[in-house]
């Protein structure tokens, strides 16, 4: 779409939305911009640059008035396409697409797409360090933090673009066409707001569904639900397992990361030599490798960032080790399957920080998958009733309730002792105490550092 003078409206004014609205003033659209908040919650500076490139601010309101007059909407990452006034955008036939389809549309880039339920955001990173490790200009763009849209403009021929896609941003695209995607694994999560399964893996697809023969889809072999995902795929399927010797794909053999294109075998990288800590990272160097390999980048390219790259903030990193008792900020395990996953990295017994926003998760599989390091738990948040449950179910009783976040640390430190590892690893989102996981995160470390 032409979009000079077209009036277009953008849902949700966080950072995607704020890029999405900058890049439509700039093409000559008239923006009209939209947001649950009234303008007086935002920061001045915001309030400024709305006023700047804004025809019409409908912030705090209901626009459902207006929709007929508009010619297209954008809808941010988060933002549910049931609201009233975007299902009359639909009714009446309007563009309605996603913050990565208006990136999608200006980039000129080759585009790797990453999906899954845990995982995206490392291996999003990784991917992207292999890459830069190359001759090829690299942006790692999407949900790990910068959005598509802001960068898309700038890309061009031979760029490479790695981009974290979550189903909060796929759900609504219509021609996004990444030349190599990947589904990393599928587990329950933000039933909250898709309500079924069904729905989730359906939005989590859409990451190939444009793609054909040209283009290559990474699967997880050992995830039956993305083992399933192969029937429905255009795209050259490419595999990867830790577990299974593949016929064709990225698969571990005698404690080595091979690459197998159906007749001969490729070495990569001893299993030993990746330097990200635990098994699910594993599947994440599998995954990023079979990425490269299949756009050509060289096995010693791979190997040396697999040796070398030390992982992502707030997934399983070390903070600081005081009085014997060493502190993980996981603050990215936002769903029990992170929390499992942290869980089995860890190799001292253990403290473990939970709770948090109610994502509708259910719990009873997290505590049933308890190993012997997890001594005692701290819960807190609007979850912890959920908690306590699931512990009572498994028979697991040294749980304490925290009244505050910073409470939480408190009580964890307090039944540590010398040798323990106090892991945050909420298995839930933030949103009942802060705006992001990040944010959650880096409380941690500002409250652990001033011991």
């Amino acid at each position: 779409m032409d979009y000079k003078d077209k009036r277009v409206m953008v849902v949700g004014m966080a950072k995607s939305g704020v890029a999405c609205a900058k890049l439509l003033y700039a093409l000559g659209a008239k923006v009209l911009l939209n947001d649950s908040k009234p303008l007086d919650k935002f920061s001045q500076k915001d309030q400024a640059m709305f006023n700047e490139i804004a025809e019409e601010l409908y912030l705090g309101i209901n626009p459902i008035d207006i929709i007929a007059s508009i010619d297209s909407m954008v809808l941010s990452p988060g933002v549910t396409p049931k609201l009233d006034f975007i299902q009359k955008a639909y009714a009446l036939k309007k563009e309605v697409i996603a913050e990565m389809e208006l990136g999608y549309r200006y980039a000129e880039a080759d585009i790797i797409a990453i999906t899954g339920t845990n995982g995206k955001t490392t291996c999003t990173a990784l991917t992207g360090a292999i890459f830069k490790n190359t001759d090829r200009n690299t942006y790692i763009l999407g949900n790990i933090g910068t959005p598509f849209v802001k960068m898309a403009p700038e890309t061009k021929k031979r760029d490479m673009v790695v981009l974290e896609a979550a189903a909060l941003q796929l759900e609504t695209i219509v021609d996004f066409k990444p030349n190599v995607s990947a589904v990393l694994n599928i587990t329950e999560d933000h039933l909250d707001r898709f309500k079924t399964m069904a729905y989730y893996i359906e939005c989590k697809e859409k990451v190939f569904i444009n793609q054909d023969e040209t283009d290559f889809c990474v699967l997880n072999y050992d995830n039956e639900p993305t083992r399933e995902m192969a029937a429905r795929i255009n795209a050259k399927t490419v595999w990867f397992s830790r577990n299974q010797v593949l016929d064709y794909g990225m698969f571990i053999k005698n404690g080595e990361m091979i690459f197998k294109d159906g007749k001969s075998e490729t070495f990569i990288c001893k299993k030993a030599d990746i330097r990200i800590p635990g098994e699910h990272n594993v599947e994440n160097a599998l995954a990023s490798a079979a990425m490269a390999f299949v756009c050509g980048v060289s096995p010693k390219t791979i190997e040396k960032t697999l040796m070398e790259f030390p992982g992502v903030e707030h997934r399983i990193e070390f903070v600081r080790e005081l009085d014997g008792k060493r502190y993980i900020n996981d603050s990215k395990g936002t769903n029990p399957d992170a929390t499992i996953n942290a869980i089995k990295a860890m190799d001292r017994p253990t403290v473990l920080i939970l709770g948090g926003y109610d994502k509708k998760n259910d719990f009873d599989e997290l505590f049933l998958s308890f190993t012997d390091d997890i001594k005692k738990v701290v819960v807190l948040g609007q979850t912890t009733d959920n908690l306590l449950n699931s512990a009572k179910k498994a028979g697991f009783k040294d749980i304490y309730t925290a009244d505050s976040f910073k409470d939480a640390v408190l009580k964890a430190k307090q039944h540590a002792g010398s040798g323990y590892n106090i892991l945050l690893s909420p298995a839930c989102a933030s949103y009942d105490m802060f705006q992001d996981f990040e944010i959650r995160g880096e409380t941690f470390k500002n409250i652990v550092n001033s011991f």
